[in-house]
């Protein structure tokens, strides 16, 4: 943990030294995701739903609906970069995503929901990769080269660093 309220458990970091135990791990950390962010947000009402997770922030509620957007482009990209030769992924604007009003007019329980199903799948595909599936390459315009495993932490690394927005707030507003 950090003080930094917008990196409650630290930036992401690589880890260059790849182990089949460490992306076991990984993979735990993405299925445990969608049940970690329900925990984090169980029994908010709409006004702590709508409260910044730190001040300039998005709210809970808006968390709560990227975490699916992020991951749905996530899974996406894994499937590209499975079925195509170094595939050039689109990135997406996340803050104005976060922005638009679906996010304002659906009940988080919606998103949280697509993250259950999401995962479901996800984790399912990410069991049955082989170790050079992992490997496979992938552009992204704005990061430049990436693979398969620096997506496969990203994404663990992502959930739980969202989680980590909610439940640190709870800490700090009690409640």
């Amino acid at each position: 943990m950090t003080s930094d309220l917008r990196f409650p458990i630290g930036t992401f970091t690589f880890d260059s030294h790849i182990t089949p135990e460490k992306r076991d791990t990984w993979i735990r950390q993405i299925a445990d995701a969608p049940d970690a962010l329900r925990a984090a947000v169980s029994g908010l009402n709409d006004r702590q739903l709508d409260t910044p997770y730190r001040p300039g922030g998005w709210t809970v509620r808006q968390v709560v609906h990227h975490v699916p957007d992020s991951h749905m482009n996530a899974y996406v990209r894994f499937k590209l970069a499975l079925t195509e030769d170094n595939p050039t992924i689109k990135p997406y604007d996340e803050a104005e995503w976060a922005d638009v009003a679906d996010t304002r007019a659906t009940a988080p329980e919606v998103s949280l929901t697509l993250l259950d199903a999401l995962h479901r799948r996800w984790v399912t595909l990410l069991q049955s990769m082989a170790p050079a599936d992992f490997a496979r390459p992938l552009q992204h315009p704005q990061n430049g080269p990436m693979t398969l495993d620096r997506l496969l932490q990203l994404y663990a690394w992502h959930g739980r660093h969202h989680a980590a927005h909610i439940t640190t707030l709870r800490t700090r507003e009690r409640f």
